[in-house]
């Protein structure tokens, strides 16, 4: 039982940490699945009660199941499209797609293709017991959909989700922006274009690349966004 909130990584965020751990190992996780599909979903909406725990465990699970779907079958990616909206594991006994879980669960119930503006009002009972209650850009940083131009993959834990997820968000974003100190501009990840919503628009994006130290604090920069890597690239694990 969880006894306070202080106890934040309990047995459901570690058996997500050890999936991912187990596959950066080489190991089998059969055991491990096996286990997810089985968890009632009451109990997993009980036991993720915070937003850390909740992004925890499903950056984690998502973040999982693209290394284990796409190293057995690389080409899934041939049609992206359908490879995101397809269930390709069961969690808590439902069928799940990467688009369930990132932007029904992580983003809390966001239409995929509405820039991060509007929200589903037609969410299902699973997807409300399970989703977020407050939107993250950051998550953004931290999912790792196959790609070459994906953050690179880290295991979180809820105890020090912040932190952690600070520290890779700080990494991707300093790799993948350059700043022009004479032209005040910066060029960033289209990313953060593609969800502009989740981080407020552009006051909110220019402030996490303050915050990062990308862009000088007292700057007003205009952004522009580079082009997006898709090639499949895989096992890009995040190693500090």
């Amino acid at each position: 039982m969880v006894k306070s909130k202080a106890q934040l990584n309990n047995e459901y965020v570690l058996l997500s940490m050890n999936l991912l751990e187990t596959i950066i190992k080489g190991g089998d996780t059969k055991n491990i699945q096996a286990k997810l599909e089985v968890i009632p979903a009451d109990t997993l909406a009980k036991y993720l009660f915070s937003d850390e725990q909740k992004n925890a465990f499903w950056i984690n699970i998502y973040n999982s199941f693209i290394q284990i779907r796409l190293s057995k079958n690389p080409e899934y990616f041939e049609n992206r499209a359908a490879f995101f909206r397809t269930p390709l594991m069961i969690i808590a006994g439902k069928s799940l797609s990467f688009d369930d879980i990132e932007h029904g669960i992580i983003r809390g119930s966001k239409f995929k293709f509405s820039l991060g503006l509007i929200k589903n009002p037609f969410a299902n009972e699973y997807e409300k017991k399970l989703r977020t209650r407050k939107e993250d850009g950051r998550v953004h940083f931290a999912l790792n959909c196959g790609a070459k131009s994906c953050p690179l993959v880290a295991v979180y834990d809820a105890q020090n989700f912040n932190s952690k997820i600070n520290e890779v968000a700080s990494s991707f974003l300093n790799k993948m922006s350059t700043y022009n100190q004479e032209e005040n501009k910066v060029s960033t990840t289209p990313l953060f274009s593609w969800f502009r919503g989740d981080f407020n628009g552009k006051s909110g994006i220019r402030d996490l690349l303050k915050q990062y130290g990308i862009v000088p604090k007292n700057s007003n920069p205009k952004i522009e966004y580079t082009g997006y890597d898709w090639t499949l690239s895989l096992a890009n694990y995040y190693e500090k």
